[in-house]
């Protein structure tokens, strides 16, 4: 089974995916009552959605969750209708092997606010036809400057675009910066805000909170992952709690920087237990924190 940052390659490369693409009562009713919600990324439970799309989305639902960040793997009109039925709503949406324009409808349709490439410098590999995505420091440059460019039509359309991070964004380019750090250099504060992956950060080396504190208000969506502890390539992922990452501070400064939508998103293999029961290990780790 391939981890999502395999499969995001794969599909951005070989252009065959076709998408459309419980803790304490007291701190769960304090959390509510400050109006801050918890989300999935659909991608985490996808198999178990693919087996019953209604009755996975009622589980989350039931579990605790009250927004899906979208992959639309049907239509966004009926992702949309599933999750109306559901009880769920949509602020984000991964658009990757879409394009960008039809990412733009189906964030309509489904009432998104962002609109997030998962993983850009692969998207950019495969327009202009290289042999590998460039993490050098000219490559960063031009990866912001795509970025801005996206930003400025996600604006035209009233939405939002941010920008999704994989470890590699954390590499070295020269004079104490990583990739990272000249995306949020050269990129336009308006017109590019960032989802960042807890996790991934972790992985390449860096500390998420480090990030949050010296960015307020540039980060409005994040996503909390783990990974099993070891040098393993593969990046086995594992439940909230279960890993290496505490998200105690880290929750604390993205919620001090403005964080709007917080997403679970564990990595496979799903060998210890479903996707949905380790959604649920992952909500009654992470709602607390919030």
């Amino acid at each position: 089974m391939m981890n999502r940052r395999q499969f995001l390659t794969r599909s951005a490369l070989c252009g065959t995916a076709a998408w459309l693409t419980l803790g304490a009562p007291g701190k769960l009713l304090a959390a509510a009552a400050q109006g801050k919600t918890l989300g999935i990324q659909l991608y985490m439970v996808l198999k178990a959605y693919q087996d019953d799309p209604i009755g996975t989305l009622k589980t989350l639902k039931k579990i605790g969750y009250s927004e899906i960040e979208a992959i639309v793997t049907t239509t966004a009109k009926t992702l949309r209708d599933q999750l109306k039925e559901a009880g769920l709503s949509s602020p984000s949406l991964h658009y990757d092997s879409l394009g960008f324009e039809p990412g733009i409808e189906a964030a309509h349709v489904l009432g998104s606010r962002y609109i997030v490439s998962s993983m850009l410098p692969a998207i950019m590999q495969k327009e202009r036809n290289t042999a590998d995505a460039d993490y050098s420091l000219d490559g960063a440059k031009r990866t912001a400057d795509y970025a801005n460019q996206l930003g400025e039509k996600a604006r035209k359309a009233g939405l939002q675009y941010a920008y999704h991070n994989h470890h590699l964004e954390f590499s070295d380019v020269g004079g104490g910066q990583t990739f990272y750090d000249v995306l949020l250099k050269e990129t336009d504060h308006k017109l590019v805000q960032f989802e960042m992956d807890c996790g991934w950060v972790h992985a390449g080396g860096k500390n998420p909170a480090d990030y949050f504190k010296a960015n307020p208000g540039r980060i409005p969506l994040m996503h909390a992952k783990d990974f099993l502890p070891g040098n393993s390539k593969d990046y086995p992922g594992a439940e909230l709690g279960r890993g290496t990452l505490d998200y105690k501070p880290i929750m604390a400064a993205a919620d001090a920087a403005g964080l709007k939508h917080c997403f679970v998103e564990q990595e496979g293999p799903f060998a210890r237990m479903s996707q949905l029961e380790a959604a649920r290990v992952d909500y009654d780790y992470l709602r607390p924190l919030r």
